[in-house]
């Protein structure tokens, strides 16, 4: 049997078959078959039958009320929603300057085994502790403001100073305040409300 889709389009289907004998279809709901003949200017006529698969619209526990094709949408005016404007806390100074210590702890720690720094390992440190301790004192405010920013910044420090280890050093930082410093602020938070 040949039959091709001419179209699809959601609860309608339309088959055409090359001839009648291939439209062997229960004419049965929801399918309509209707024959259409055509002729295009030569002796030989052929033939098409057009097979439309409709929805049946009676819903069994409805009875014989119809189904809608649509679900009915609730008032538009019932579902404002409104976002909330959420202001994160200001940075805390002490929480920024103990956060900046044990970043040094870690930083000196992880960087000290790796022999790219050569000579230069203090300076990098230095310019590693300043930036991060700069961003705690002025834009970290809790979790959801740690930016990714001051780490780029150190990477492109180290490197506009032509010291080596610069992506080597700012990965080491970022993985270590990605792993920590959320953290850290929640327990400082939950200390300083139960003082």
């Amino acid at each position: 049997m040949a039959a091709t889709i001419v179209s699809s389009f959601p609860f309608h289907a339309f088959v055409c078959c090359s001839s009648s004998a291939d439209a062997r279809v229960s004419a049965n709901p929801p399918y309509r078959i209707s024959n259409r003949h055509s002729s295009r200017g030569s002796s030989r006529s052929s033939s098409t039958s057009i097979i439309r698969f409709r929805p049946n619209l009676i819903n069994p526990l409805m009875g014989k009320k119809k189904a809608s094709l649509y679900p009915s949408r609730p008032d538009p005016s019932s579902n404002i929603c409104r976002a909330a404007e959420y202001k994160f806390p200001d940075p805390i100074p002490e929480f920024a300057v103990q956060e900046t210590d044990k970043f040094k702890n870690h930083l000196v720690n992880k960087l000290s085994k790796k022999d790219i720094f050569e000579d230069s390992l203090d300076e990098v440190l230095g310019i590693c502790i300043e930036i991060f301790s700069t961003f705690l004192h002025s834009h970290y405010g809790g979790p959801g403001t740690l930016l990714v920013l001051p780490f780029i910044d150190m990477a492109d420090a180290i490197n506009e100073r032509g010291l080596p280890g610069g992506p080597q050093a700012a990965r080491a930082a970022v993985k270590w305040a990605t792993d920590h410093v959320d953290k850290d602020w929640k327990e400082w938070n939950n200390n300083n409300k139960k003082k």
